[in-house]
């Protein structure tokens, strides 16, 4: 059973910058795409960002597009998602989660528990 865990979380005032990271338990990890997703208080999951296996093609939701870097170290099992110029909005739970390319979350089977971000105006 694949594991995933989020670090990396925190509260930062706005324009500030977190780096997130999703660490799981094997290599299997390196067999999948990695996305992140995030959930804000009374809303819906909202698709963030995703990269393939090999971390070639990297997809971002427009929101965060231009701000948000994702990336990924296969030889650690690790996946990234550096977050700059954070504005209010971006506030959330993040969840990583590791499946089939795309940005559609019902196509990830492992999912992680998450690592709150706030951000303050």
């Amino acid at each position: 059973q694949e594991q995933l865990v989020e670090s990396g979380g925190g509260l930062v005032q706005a324009g500030g910058s977190l780096r997130l990271s999703c660490a799981a338990s094997d290599d299997t990890t390196s067999i999948y795409a990695t996305g992140w997703f995030r959930q804000a208080p009374g809303k819906g999951r909202e698709f963030v960002a995703t990269i393939n296996q090999s971390g070639s093609s990297p997809i971002y939701a427009d929101s965060v597009k231009g701000r948000f870097t994702i990336s990924r170290d296969n030889a650690k099992n690790t996946v990234f998602l550096q977050m700059n110029n954070l504005k209010p909005e971006d506030t959330g739970l993040y969840v990583c989660a590791a499946g089939y390319y795309s940005v559609n979350p019902a196509y990830y089977p492992y999912w992680g528990q998450g690592t709150q971000v706030t951000v303050s105006s």
